[in-house]
């Protein structure tokens, strides 16, 4: 093989921007061991259950005096978009949605549609590793983890032939959606909660609230503006081997951040542990990684790239990211070998930004 084939094939599978990578992030890491971490100031904070997690809202306490009403309006919303968006509630639209979309198109609300539409986008952007209508998938997995079971395979083979937003049917000028068969149904697990969070933030922009973090279950964040003496707001980063620690700390201003991994969200089959990640091309649960976190301008596209690139792994996730016309930035976990410390890989984090612990 020639050197340049060799070259060629390397940038194409994302090998050459993953050695780039991690010499920059070794070159980062010695630049700024040194460097004091931010920490935070005071803050007032609202908080609501919603989506099965808790929703918060964070202010500077010398904002408007309006922020308050505004934040708990902005905590409402949520409740308003759980119930559209929830497939555990049986009159929820999503739901409905997933009722009748097989054999009639069904008008969808127009942000819904857009949203799903979004969804649609991310998945063929990323190959199928993120699939908003693999929900028959997900409650196959649910259902045969509650019978301490896991999937046959043939089981699972039923359910990718019948599901996946490639089968899909979007109008757009009716603003209409139909499932080519029976058994596809949509579950926004893996984007919902970045969506919330992204409409509570729009809110309180609407509001003339400008300086606010918004965090979904610690696992969807968005911050606008800059808090205490900070260029943004200060972010904890937990080691994904020992949750209960902090790894480093970002500074965010006007992004977001999602993080996805399996520390939390796992169960033991067999002397196997399976984690709550699944492809949906393959069907089967992902441990490539312990955890990747993505920062993008919006919560609902980092919290779909973050469950994407955790299925894609770090050099597909890579490749992925220089085709993308938006600036989108990734911390990747992988598991370490035997013997070796915990090391991240790092795309497009701006030094000053990233401070470790």
């Amino acid at each position: 093989m020639s050197d340049s084939t060799s070259n060629r094939r390397d940038f194409l599978t994302g090998r050459s921007a993953l050695t780039q990578v991690e010499a920059a992030g070794n070159r980062l890491a010695e630049e700024l061991v040194q460097r004091p971490v931010p920490s935070r100031g005071p803050t007032m904070m609202l908080r609501t259950t919603a989506m099965a997690c808790d929703f918060d809202v964070i202010v500077n306490p010398d904002g408007p005096g309006s922020q308050l009403e505004a934040a708990s309006d902005a905590l409402d919303l949520v409740h308003v978009l759980e119930q559209q968006l929830s497939i555990y509630r049986e009159d929820s639209e999503l739901s409905c949605l997933n009722r009748n979309a097989f054999p009639n198109p069904t008008t969808v609300e127009p942000e819904l549609f857009d949203l799903l539409e979004r969804a649609r986008l991310l998945s063929a952007q990323t190959g199928g590793a993120f699939d908003p209508a693999a929900g028959a998938l997900v409650k196959l997995w649910s259902n045969c983890r509650k019978k301490d079971r896991i999937p046959l395979q043939s089981e699972i083979d039923e359910v990718l032939a019948a599901g996946g937003v490639a089968r899909v049917a979007f109008d757009y000028s009716k603003r209409q959606i139909a499932f080519e068969r029976a058994g596809i149904e949509f579950n926004l697990g893996a984007i919902g909660k970045g969506y919330a969070v992204d409409k509570a933030g729009e809110y309180l922009l609407n509001k003339g609230v400008s300086n606010w973090l918004i965090h979904g279950g610690r696992s969807s964040i968005l911050a606008h503006g800059v808090h205490s003496r900070c260029e943004g707001w200060p972010v904890g980063l937990r080691n994904p081997l020992l949750p209960d620690k902090p790894f480093a700390t970002l500074m965010l201003c006007d992004e977001a951040l999602a993080t996805s991994g399996t520390a939390v969200q796992w169960f033991r089959h067999g002397g196997r542990r399976y984690g709550h990640i699944l492809d949906p091309r393959t069907g089967w649960p992902v441990e490539s990684l312990l955890s990747v976190s993505v920062i993008a301008r919006d919560s609902a596209t980092a919290d779909a790239l973050s469950t994407a690139f955790f299925v894609l792994g770090v050099e597909k996730s890579l490749a992925y990211c220089d085709n993308l016309s938006d600036s989108v930035g990734a911390i990747f976990f992988p598991i370490p070998k035997q013997g070796q410390m915990l090391q991240p890989v790092l795309h497009n984090v701006a030094a000053e930004k990233w401070f470790p612990a």
